[in-house]
């Protein structure tokens, strides 16, 4: 799978009052809306994984999307 970035993307995963909150600036959700289309098209039990050492902002939560 083909995961891609635009430049100077953005993206942060935190837990607020039990909610898991992803936000992201303009390039952060085409980066994000690519990689899902991707993902959709893969086979079952393919997964993105997202975390701050690859691809979120520092201190953002771990976040796997996983296709079943």
């Amino acid at each position: 799978m083909n995961i891609e970035w635009k430049d100077g993307f953005e993206i942060r995963v935190s837990l607020i009052q039990n909610q898991v909150v992803i936000s992201a600036n303009r390039e952060g959700l085409l980066s994000l809306q690519q990689q899902l289309a991707a993902l959709a098209e893969a086979p079952p039990g393919s997964h993105i994984h997202y975390d701050e050492h690859n691809s979120l902002e520092e201190k953002s939560l771990e976040l796997i999307i996983e296709k079943n």
